[in-house]
């Protein structure tokens, strides 16, 4: 934790704040994302479970979703954190996800509060990606 910058410490504070609003009551296992914006505002979600698993929502979309709605564009560094001492990476949707909205520079913080901090890259971890730009059709 001591490597966090003022930014990071900022994002880990919202991801923290609104993993404690998470609504886990199957698996327990809260998610916090925050996402700083292109539009330099910080931008958080929580994941939401469902008794019907495959609709809930991660963390990381739910940021992404709150971003969009509060005028934000790209993703300039997303914060991820849950519970116990390994990091807790997006997992390999939310990879997608976040790929919509960041580059494979984008900074990545992963992190188990119990332990230390991952800091990746989204390339990193989402190598060889597919994204918007592939799909660029002449209008």
């Amino acid at each position: 934790m001591d490597r966090l910058t003022a930014e990071d410490r900022t994002l880990f504070e919202a991801a923290e704040a609104v993993r404690a609003r998470a609504y886990a009551p199957y698996s327990g296992f809260s998610v916090g994302a925050a996402i700083l914006a292109d539009d330099g505002r910080v931008y958080a979600g929580c994941n939401v479970e469902n008794a019907a698993y495959p609709v809930g929502n991660c963390a990381e979309p739910s940021a992404i979703a709150a971003m969009l709605a509060g005028g934000g564009k790209r993703i300039e560094k997303i914060f991820v954190t849950g519970p116990g001492a390994m990091p807790v990476t997006p997992c390999g949707g939310c990879r997608q996800r976040i790929r919509e909205f960041a580059s494979d520079a984008t900074p990545v913080i992963c992190l188990g509060v119990e332990g230390e901090p991952l800091f990746t890259t989204l390339g990193a971890l989402l190598p060889h990606s597919f994204g918007p730009e592939f799909l660029d059709r002449p209008r």
